[in-house]
């Protein structure tokens, strides 16, 4: 079984907003406007300073995405990159679909100008892939998120 790696162009967007609508139904219980989802993804595949999608493909097909976005750190004078969106189909688990993009997020990194680090957020209880991004390599950071919607 071979996994490549590419970044994401317009043609994957119909992919990338149906993983999008998957990962949040299954994570959240929450279903997503389409249209609304459409528009996001389609904004970040044809504006650069938003981020970029990487996609993993086998067998000719998308099997798997991320999306990294980007966070100025004045304390470092450099950029984060968030790792979001993360999306496996689910015949394609536990077969190594997210560490080959995660490895790409990583060797990317390493390449570009001006990247202090990667970070990514996690539901509380998904203890799965919270073991999966500690045996990658990742440590839990000592922040906690709040938010509030407008």
């Amino acid at each position: 079984m071979s996994i490549s790696i590419r970044r994401a162009t317009a043609s994957d967007l119909t992919s990338l907003v149906s993983f999008n609508q998957s990962m949040a139904l299954e994570t959240e219980d929450k279903p997503l406007d389409e249209a609304l989802l459409s528009a996001g993804v389609n904004r970040v595949l044809s504006s650069e300073d938003k981020g970029f999608y990487l996609v993993a493909e086998a067998e000719g097909d998308v099997i798997g995405s991320l999306m990294v976005t980007f966070e100025w750190s004045d304390w470092r004078n450099a950029t984060f990159w968030w790792v979001q969106s993360v999306y496996v189909v689910p015949q394609w688990r536990r077969k190594g679909v997210y560490s080959a993009l995660y490895q790409q997020v990583q060797s990317l990194a390493q390449t570009a100008e001006g990247v202090c680090g990667y970070r990514l957020y996690v539901e509380k209880d998904n203890l799965v892939a919270q073991a999966t991004y500690k045996k990658l390599g990742m440590d839990e950071s000592h922040y906690l998120m709040f938010e509030q919607k407008s």
